[in-house]
């Protein structure tokens, strides 16, 4: 049975918290912010945790063998 691949889009873009939960960037702070405001901004600041029903998925499919 061959090896899984890593898919390296999702390599790049999760990292592993130490009680193994899964962290994100958070989307929509790239351009365009002017047209949103102070608190949409503020509140999306740094990354978040990956909820809980997509963090199975995540693992499973796309990062077989973790996160480094």
């Amino acid at each position: 049975m061959p090896k899984m691949k890593t898919k390296q889009a999702a390599a790049k873009r999760f990292t592993m918290t130490a009680s193994g939960k899964l962290k994100r960037g958070v989307a929509g702070k790239r351009h365009r912010l002017i047209s949103h405001n102070s608190k949409y901004i503020r509140t999306n600041r740094g990354t978040v945790v990956v909820a809980e029903v997509d963090t199975p998925r995540v693992v499973k499919k796309f990062l077989p063998y973790g996160v480094k």
